[in-house]
């Protein structure tokens, strides 16, 4: 807990404004997808509460993060760093159907979910 009472206040104003920002709109897209905290979390690899503290701004969300919450909610990068959609660009609409499949593994016991996730390595290990 100390360490995250170090970061606050090392957090300028400026900071807090973006991060607080930033939380809202991850908690905007994370609800558009019907996604509870707990569920996004578990997709990140964090927890439930590091995920709470993100989309209130309590805590920095690391530059690392940004690209795996993007991919997670179906997102670039620019759209969580940015206040309003790129033009032409609707952020509302069904959900893909890589979040569908999504939301059903994290229906699926836990050592299916692993057993699924290593599929998914091993495929992704083989693209590159």
């Amino acid at each position: 807990m100390a360490v995250h009472s170090r970061w606050m206040i090392t957090m300028t104003p400026d900071d807090k404004t973006f991060y607080q920002a930033l939380g809202k709109r991850i908690a905007q897209f994370r609800k558009e997808r019907d996604l509870t905290q707990q569920q996004l979390a578990e997709l990140l690899g964090i927890s439930q509460q590091t995920l709470a503290h993100y989309e209130v701004g309590r805590l920095r969300v690391s530059v690392a993060m940004l690209p795996i919450l993007a991919s997670v909610l179906s997102i670039t990068v620019d759209d969580l760093l940015n206040d309003e959609p790129a033009p032409g660009k609707s952020k509302r609409g069904p959900t893909s159907k890589l979040h569908q499949q999504i939301e059903q593994i994290t229906q699926l016991p836990k050592a299916k979910q692993r057993f699924v996730m290593e599929m998914l390595d091993t495929v992704l290990q083989q693209r590159a």
